[in-house]
């Protein structure tokens, strides 16, 4: 858990006139999910905007390799955790007829991902379709839901998982020729979460540079 990234931007919203706060919680355990959810609105009001940005490859594992342990830590962290998080937002936001869920999913999500990545890429699909189920049912009650699917973004994922080699190799192949920053997702997540994208449900935006057109 990044604590002292998620106190800096608190800070940060804090100092530039907002109201913030950074509560640590386990989502891959529901009833930590829950008391999340119950803190935030208890400190800053009802829920209007969920972006379930929780996630990560854990680890590269091959077919022949990986244990029951791998699927179960990777599915409970990349969709388990969204499942729940919603679940949790969704009433007050039923009662209130408004809402904007947007999950982050991944271009893995898509074609497969890289080497050792097919229990995460797995996860992102699951997720990418549990998007449209979730904008199915919720749509009447004017929530909306949406994702995105990030391609080879310059984060400290990449850092960890994937080699300087594997890095030019994934570059070679996106047509603008370099990797996508975290800024261009957010500016995405801040757009569907937006009244600009008041129309837009159930869709998943590809943000790779050019590397997978749909």
């Amino acid at each position: 858990a990044n604590q002292q990234g998620a106190d800096d931007v608190r800070g940060r919203i804090v100092a530039a006139g907002g109201t913030a706060v950074a509560i640590k919680a386990d989502v891959r355990d529901v009833s930590e999910v829950r008391a999340l959810v119950a803190r935030s609105a208890h400190e800053l009001g009802p829920i209007d905007i969920l972006v379930n940005n929780a996630g990560s490859l854990v680890k590269r594992v091959p077919i022949t390799s990986f244990t029951e342990e791998d699927w179960d830590e990777i599915l409970r962290l990349n969709l388990k955790s969204a499942a729940f998080c919603t679940q949790a937002v969704v009433p007050s936001m039923i009662e209130r007829k408004t809402g904007a869920i947007i999950n982050v999913g991944s271009i893995a999500g898509r074609h497969g991902g890289g080497p050792g990545a097919a229990l995460y890429a797995a996860a992102k699909g699951a997720l990418m379709t549990l998007t449209k189920g979730h904008a199915r049912e919720l749509a009447a009650h004017g929530i909306r839901v949406n994702a995105i699917a990030p391609g080879v973004i310059d984060t400290p994922f990449h850092q960890v998982f994937s080699t300087p080699e594997m890095l030019r190799s994934f570059v070679a192949m996106i047509p603008l020729g370099r990797l996508g920053t975290s800024v261009e997702c957010a500016n995405v997540v801040a757009f569907l979460a937006s009244d600009a994208a008041s129309y837009l449900v159930g869709e998943t935006i590809e943000i790779n540079g050019g590397q997978l057109m749909l």
